[in-house]
């Protein structure tokens, strides 16, 4: 849990970084710096090799599905809906999660379902705001295929053999070629790949994006989710809603309701609590 934390912690600063400085640059190009900078960070440590050609190959579909469709889908969203929407949208993630590792299972555990239904409630208050735009349906079926894309992902990951070790670095350049593949496609498909110009402020914010919160922030997050229940797994994707809303009040001087923000925050802290796996972890790092 740890390490979910530790991404959580890094993401919350993606948000107000992304609004401040990147809103204007073209979203499908956006996605796919963050992705070939990941990939780029990984390429030093990667053992093509040792990976038999069956397991590249899921770890490439991991990697689109994952990284680069829940990107595609999730910034296309952005053309039907307000940022707070979209936000509100993806507090349904945990749901697949915890769904996801079900079916996965064969089976139904209803602690996860109730817990996990609670974060999305939490999360819920802090962000909502109300309803009424034009496009809302289209968006909310967008910000959803995005969710589900990357629970599907983290589902399929923390089932592969060896997920959760710290070995997984060597592999890991698989899942960023994925996803940078995935999003080159579709920044094609916008804009014919025309490359906008960037000034410093903006390409600094990017490399922090791509490197940190994409790079070292899938990685982390993909190797605690391996070593957690399913339903702290469901409860940790939207940990980083009221991180990020604390965050946006203190270091970019936003304003929110803070008695919402607090009881959201306890609703995402108790289901947190009542989820927490109580089996030893599987190593002290």
């Amino acid at each position: 849990m740890p390490l979910l934390l530790a991404t959580s912690l890094i993401w919350a600063f993606s948000f107000g970084l992304v609004k401040r400085h990147l809103a204007g640059v073209d979203a499908a190009f956006v996605a796919f710096a963050r992705l070939a900078l990941a990939l780029l960070l990984f390429l030093p440590l990667w053992r093509p090799r040792r990976v038999p050609a069956a397991a590249a190959l899921r770890l490439l579909v991991i990697g689109a599905l994952q990284f680069g469709m829940m990107y595609v889908f999730y910034i296309e969203s952005f053309r039907f809906l307000a940022a707070h929407q979209v936000a509100l949208f993806t507090v349904f993630t945990p749901l697949y999660v915890a769904a996801g590792d079900d079916l996965r299972e064969r089976s139904f555990r209803p602690l996860h379902f109730w817990t996990a239904l609670l974060a999305v409630a939490g999360t819920a208050v802090i962000v909502y705001r109300g309803w009424g735009s034009a496009g809302l349906l289209a968006g909310f079926l967008l910000v959803q295929a995005s969710n589900a894309c990357f629970a599907a992902g983290q589902v399929w990951y923390r089932r592969l053999p060896g997920a959760g070790e710290w070995g997984d670095r060597r592999d890991f350049a698989w899942l960023y070629l994925g996803g940078a593949a995935a999003s080159v496609l579709a920044w094609y498909v916008r804009s014919g790949a025309a490359v906008p110009r960037l000034d410093a402020g903006q390409a600094g914010v990017l490399l922090y994006l791509g490197l940190l919160a994409s790079g070292v922030g899938f990685f982390l997050w993909n190797v605690g989710s391996a070593r957690v229940s399913a339903g702290t797994l469901a409860v940790m994707n939207n940990l980083k809603v009221p991180l990020a809303v604390a965050v946006s009040l203190v270091v970019f001087a936003e304003h929110a309701d803070l008695a919402r923000l607090a009881v959201g925050a306890a609703a995402i802290f108790i289901a947190l609590y009542l989820n927490a796996d109580k089996r030893k972890p599987k190593c002290s790092c």
